[in-house]
């Protein structure tokens, strides 16, 4: 199937953004990654300062998938680095949505995926494995839900009730 552009779903889904089946979100964050446009089913976490439970589902088969992580928006340490940008990539994982920060940008903009945060932090995050896997998130004002789907691309994020077709 051919990939959908943001605009195009936006301009051709008009109902379904009325509804609340296809939501946008806000323009805050910002693009790494190599693939600059993805999309897939969304597997989601909340965590707060602490990746352990980001690393156990990266460490997961993607099968296309997209990791939504809810990092409460802290700008005090990274959620992802590198090492799970690679893995990610390894696993079959079609990009990843961080709520919070990034680190070892220049290690992530080599991987074949597409990563979204609201920046990046130098400092890692601690590891005590505290968080919930496959909850119902809000991120930027949006409701985000477990298997619901995201497209991505260089004009915005949307997430989708159910995937999108031409």
């Amino acid at each position: 199937m051919a990939f959908i552009t943001t605009a195009e779903a936006c301009d051709s889904n008009v109902p379904l953004l009325a509804s609340g089946d296809l939501r946008v979100l806000p323009p805050i964050f910002k693009i790494y990654g190599q693939s600059r446009a993805f999309s897939g089913p969304i597997a989601t976490i909340k965590v707060f300062e602490d990746n352990v439970l980001v690393r156990e589902l990266l460490e997961t088969e993607g099968e296309g998938r997209v990791l939504v992580v809810d990092g409460g928006g802290s700008m005090r340490c990274a959620l992802v680095g590198g090492n799970l940008g690679q893995l990610a990539q390894t696993m079959g994982w079609a990009g990843i949505l961080v709520n919070g920060c990034i680190r070892d940008v220049d290690e992530i903009n080599g991987c074949d995926i597409g990563v979204r945060a609201l920046g990046s932090h130098p400092t890692k995050s601690s590891k005590k494995g505290v968080g919930e896997k496959h909850v119902a998130v809000h991120i930027g004002g949006t409701l985000i839900c477990d298997g619901e789907w995201l497209y991505a691309d260089s004009d915005g994020i949307l997430i989708s009730r159910c995937e999108l077709s031409l």
